[in-house]
C-alpha cells in the first residue's frame, strides 16, 4: 500500500472534512516576529475540535471503512490525540473501537478519549511509552480480525492531515519556511505533499525533542534504526519514525530540529504568556526552535505548526514563570 501522501489525496481528504473539523486560524505572532525578523505566522490548531490536528486524519480514515470493516471495528495506539481523534470518530460513524494508550499518557488526554467515544470506545493502558501500546494494538488486530488505524503509518491519516497544510498555504500562499512536528511522521508528510505541490521551493524543517532521536539517526544512518527514547513535556512526539515516510521525506524536507526539555517548556510558558494559549510540548516544539535560534528565518515569511493544546495543569503550571523571557 502507498503510504505518502499526494495533493490530490489532500484535497479529496479537504473536500470530505469541510464542516466536519474547525478550520484553524493562521495568525501573525508579532513578538515572535520581532524576537526572529522573519515574519512568523503560528497555525493554532490547539483550536481544533479535539484541542489537536489528530481529528483530521482519524476522521477522514475511519468514514473510508467498509460496512464489513465497520462491522468488525477498529482498534489503535496513541500517545493521546489520535485516540480522541478516533474516539470522535468512532462515536459519530457508530464504530467500536478498542484504543491503547502508554503509562504516559496524561489523565487529561485519557478523560477527553473517554468522553468523546462514551460506550463506543473501550480504552487500555498498556506499557510505559508509546511503542509498547502500538505492539500492543497491532497484535490486538491480529488476533481479532478489527482494522489497525495507525495514527501516521496510512495514507488516508496523512492525507487528512495535510489539509492544515492546505489551509496554511490558502491563508498565506507566499510562505518561505513551514515549521512542523515530527515523530511518525503522519503530519509533516501530509503538509509537505500540500506545501510542495502549492508552493515549489518551499522549505519545510521538522521539529522534533531531543529525547526522542529516531529521525535525527535515521537522517544520519539513511534508514530507521532502534533507539533509546526518554520522558519529555512532548509527549505526543513519542514514538519511532516511520521507514516508509521517512523515504518520502528525506528529499523533501529542508532539515531537522532537535529542541530540549528547557526550550520546549519556556516556549509552552512563552505562548501562555505572550498569546494567552494553553499549548502542549508537542506543540510548541516548532516555537521551541525559533526562540531557541536553530533556525536562520530572518527575513523570511515562516508558518509554525502549533499543534496542540492537550496538557494537564500539573505539567503547564509550574512552567508559567514570569521571569525569564
Amino acid at each position: 500500500m502507498v503510504l505518502s501522501p499526494t495533493v490530490t489525496d489532500v484535497l479529496l481528504a479537504r473536500r470530505f472534512l469541510q464542516g466536519r473539523v474547525r478550520r484553524t486560524p493562521l495568525e501573525k505572532s508579532f513578538p515572535l516576529s520581532d524576537r526572529t525578523g522573519a515574519e512568523v505566522l503560528i497555525k493554532w490548531e490547539n483550536h481544533q475540535l479535539t484541542g489537536s490536528f489528530k481529528l483530521r486524519g482519524a476522521l477522514n480514515r475511519v468514514c473510508a471503512l467498509t460496512a464489513e470493516e465497520r462491522d468488525r471495528g477498529v482498534v489503535t495506539a496513541s500517545s493521546g490525540n489520535h485516540a480522541q481523534g478516533v474516539a470522535t470518530a468512532a462515536a459519530m460513524f457508530r464504530v467500536r473501537a478498542v484504543i491503547f494508550v502508554p503509562g504516559g499518557c496524561p489523565e487529561t488526554k485519557r478523560q477527553a478519549i473517554r468522553y468523546r467515544g462514551g460506550d463506543w470506545v473501550d480504552l487500555r493502558v498498556v506499557g510505559t511509552v508509546y511503542d509498547e501500546a502500538e505492539e500492543a494494538a497491532k497484535d490486538f488486530a491480529r488476533t481479532e480480525g478489527c482494522t489497525y488505524v495507525s495514527a501516521y503509518e496510512d495514507l488516508l491519516v496523512a492525507s487528512g492531515q495535510g489539509t492544515l497544510g492546505l489551509e496554511m498555504l490558502e491563508d498565506e500562499p507566499e510562505l518561505d519556511d513551514l515549521v512542523v512536528p515530527i515523530s511518525g511522521g503522519g503530519l509533516i508528510s501530509g503538509v509537505t505533499a500540500a506545501a510542495c505541490a502549492l508552493r515549489p521551493g518551499i522549505r519545510i524543517y521538522g521539529v522534533h525533542a531531543a529525547t526522542n532521536p529516531s529521525w535525527e539517526e535515521a537522517w544520519r544512518r539513511g534508514r530507521v534504526v532502534p533507539v533509546e527514547e526518554g520522558a519529555t513535556l512532548a509527549d505526543a512526539l513519542s514514538g519511532a519514525a516511520s521507514q516508509p515516510l521517512f523515504e518520502f521525506l528525506r528529499p523533501r524536507l529542508a532539515g531537522l530540529v532537535a529542541v530540549t526539555e528547557e526550550e520546549i517548556g519556556r516556549a509552552m510558558a512563552w505562548l501562555h504568556r505572550h498569546h494567552h494559549q494553553v499549548v502542549e510540548g508537542g506543540g510548541a516544539v516548532g516555537v521551541a526552535a525559533l526562540l531557541a535560534e536553530r533556525l536562520d528565518v530572518a527575513g523570511r515569511r515562516v508558518g509554525v505548526v502549533v499543534s496542540g493544546g492537550n496538557v494537564d495543569d500539573r505539567r503547564l503550571v509550574p512552567l508559567l514563570n514570569p521571569e525569564g523571557d
